[in-house]
């Protein structure tokens, strides 16, 4: 099928939205209950100063603790409003900022950060007066900020308006809920709403139960619980978790040609961004590139940088190690595939 599809449907009792372009499975949310959701937003209150990080540590509900880097200027037993920004590895706390946003898929509405932005992305004149013309009409609570996302040039002045005014009544009734006993005030957005507020190009969309059969979503995830990676002709790569890190690792195959492995090393620069994103994978990433020369590095960094530029999870890439490794450190905005997925796949 031709375009762009996304699919929504459950998995495993579990809510599920896949994004097909081309009938290629593209991109893949699974919900997850074993932690909070990146996005809720919690009222906690502060336990103990980590004083040789500057951070603190905070208490949630259901004696949860998270992980605030900024602590400087907090008191013990103070009340505060947190949003968790990843998820976090095992044993360790949910890392939260207190810098709380309300986004949905046009607006983005920032407490404490007064002023009306518009997306760089949209560079015509005419539409980002309009634009502004609807952030002024809608208006935000004093104190809040707004920033319109680039989804909202093609988008009607009324969906705007009415998108601004919701995030601006969430933001409103949260913000004053800031004083008391641990809480969770908002659960963050599951995947059928991520779907909705980032996945905003034009594409079919599919809500029948059984999409995911039907559109051959089940029949593409069964690769996600093997590590292999077919790559261009006979060239594959190893994407695996460990407790510390990713390591991929990057093979020429039976293609014994003198650009065999620059072939292959880009390859696997540009499928590396769908392999992670698709089995959920964060953290350090080390890339164990097929050998090749140090003249070529300047152009496997140049295709890294391609790759990664229109992927929806921040990326920082960090660059060459002695031994000739490439690291990359990327969010932990998702969890691995859940063991209950994976067994309904087999």
């Amino acid at each position: 099928m031709k375009g762009r599809v996304i699919v929504l449907d459950h998995i495993a009792g579990r809510e599920a939205a896949a994004l097909l372009v081309d009938g290629k499975l593209t991109d893949l949310l699974v919900d997850d209950d074993s932690a909070p959701r990146p996005g809720a937003i919690f009222r906690a209150v502060c336990d103990r100063p980590i004083k040789g990080m500057g951070g603190m540590m905070l208490r949630l509900p259901d004696g949860e603790t998270a992980f605030l880097r900024q602590g400087k200027g907090l008191a013990l037993g103070q009340s505060m409003l947190v949003q968790v920004t990843g998820y976090a590895d095992d044993g360790k706390a949910v890392p939260v900022t207190d810098r709380v946003l309300f986004k949905s898929r046009y607006a983005i509405v920032t407490p404490g950060k007064p002023g009306i932005n518009i997306s760089r992305a949209i560079r015509d004149d005419d539409v980002r007066d309009r634009l502004l013309a609807c952030a002024h009409e809608a208006g935000v609570a004093e104190g809040f900020g707004l920033i319109i996302r680039s989804s909202a040039a093609e988008a009607a002045d009324e969906d705007i308006i009415e998108d601004i005014a919701a995030m601006d009544a969430l933001a409103t009734a949260i913000m004053a809920d800031a004083d008391g006993a641990p809480e969770a005030l908002t659960e963050g957005d599951g995947p059928h709403v991520l779907a909705w507020r980032d996945w905003v190009e034009p594409a079919k969309v599919v809500t029948d139960a059984g999409g995911f059969e039907d559109m051959d979503v089940l029949g593409q995830m069964v690769s996600l619980g093997q590590p292999r990676v077919g790559l261009d002709g006979p060239a594959f790569m190893y994407v695996e978790p460990t407790r510390a890190l990713v390591a991929v690792d990057v093979n020429t195959g039976g293609d014994t040609s003198p650009a065999s492995t620059l072939k292959a090393n880009l390859a696997a620069c540009r499928a590396l961004p769908r392999a992670l994103r698709l089995r959920g994978l964060g953290g350090q990433v080390v890339i164990d590139m097929a050998p090749m020369s140090k003249a070529h590095r300047r152009e496997i960094e140049g295709a890294l940088r391609s790759a990664f530029k229109t992927d929806t999870v921040d990326t920082a890439l960090v660059g060459w190690t002695p031994l000739g490794h490439y690291e990359l450190q990327r969010k932990r905005e998702r969890l691995p595939l859940p063991a209950e997925v994976m067994e309904a796949l087999a």
